[in-house]
């Protein structure tokens, strides 16, 4: 299977580096176990002839001309990690020469896979309108800002949609590449995540810090702020949208309009979040926890972390 990784300057290191690694772990397994399961050859190629790393380091990259035809074309993240370099770097010629090529991929039926920064990329040439993707927690406002025809699902780690395959941040960079050494052999992708000692991860939420995401709108920070003061008894919509002075309507558009969430949706998250830093940092018993974060018994919450991360109350305490 020949698969393209196209990486652009500025790559992420460990991102570019994982892709690499895992596809060359799962070519060295395949056959010293006997997978039956097609080679990857991998071809490094770059839109300009000299690519470095965010960290300085020369990638050798072949021109696309010199590469074999795809079956695959994986994207990197590139380096800029906050919105407003991110946003001066998406302008950059050699991410529209990027763009075109890949679009050029996309016509032709060429599966193509993105994670983290990688995402948004994709996102501006206009390949994932009208597709289901996820991206990098912390960028969930400004990609729904900039790309609103994207049926975007930030909860998610791996988000498949037709031909397109997105990741979310940074070190998702091993859940694209072992789901597509899976769609060729189950067997070997879960050797290959053994032997790198990969954890199923089924969702970023466990990972998502809600106060940086509150913090790109002021009414939503406002909200962020109240509802952490008041989150260890229930909370009505009404009473919040008194206290900050708007209009339940207005409150609701803002939060869907930035994060993709209903009011209650947020209000979870941060019951969610304050409930694993209790069970990771404390004695507390679930119940307890349970009343601190404004639920009356432990079972909710157990439903809600079960619901919301995708693991039980044993596992959090574990990790």
């Amino acid at each position: 299977m020949n698969v393209t990784v196209l990486v652009l300057d500025g790559a992420f290191d460990s991102g570019l580096a994982t892709v690499l690694d895992a596809l060359s772990t799962a070519n060295e397994l395949a056959q010293m176990c006997g997978v039956a399961a097609p080679r990857f050859e991998v071809a490094l190629a770059g839109v300009r002839p000299e690519v470095r790393s965010a960290l300085g380091m020369r990638v050798p990259v072949r021109p696309l001309a010199d590469c074999p035809p795809p079956d695959c074309v994986i994207l990197p993240a590139v380096g800029p990690k906050m919105p407003e370099p991110l946003v001066e770097a998406l302008g950059r010629p050699d991410i529209a020469d990027a763009i075109a090529y890949l679009r050029q991929c996309q016509a032709a039926g060429v599966q193509i896979g993105a994670a983290c920064i990688g995402t948004f990329v994709l996102a501006e040439g206009g390949l994932l309108d009208g597709h289901d993707a996820t991206t990098t927690w912390w960028l969930v406002p400004l990609f729904r800002q900039r790309y609103p025809r994207v049926r975007l699902d930030p909860q998610r780690i791996l988000v498949p949609s037709g031909r397109l395959v997105t990741a979310g941040a940074a070190l998702s960079h091993i859940d694209l590449a072992l789901w597509l050494i899976r769609q060729h052999s189950p067997e070997l992708a879960a050797l290959v995540a053994r032997y790198l000692i990969v954890d199923a991860r089924p969702s970023q939420s466990a990972y998502m810090i809600a106060d940086h995401l509150a913090h790109a709108d002021p009414l939503i920070e406002r909200f962020d702020r109240w509802t952490r003061e008041h989150l260890h008894r229930p909370i009505s919509l009404d009473e919040a949208a008194r206290a900050l002075a708007t209009s339940k309507r207005t409150l609701s558009r803002r939060l869907a309009e930035v994060l993709g969430k209903t009011p209650l949706g947020y209000i979870q998250d941060l019951r969610a979040e304050r409930a694993v830093h209790l069970l990771k940092t404390s004695a507390h018993s679930v119940d307890r926890i349970a009343e601190l974060v404004g639920y009356a018994d432990g079972v909710t919450l157990r439903a809600l972390l079960r619901r919301r991360l995708g693991v039980g109350v044993r596992e959090l305490r574990r990790n």
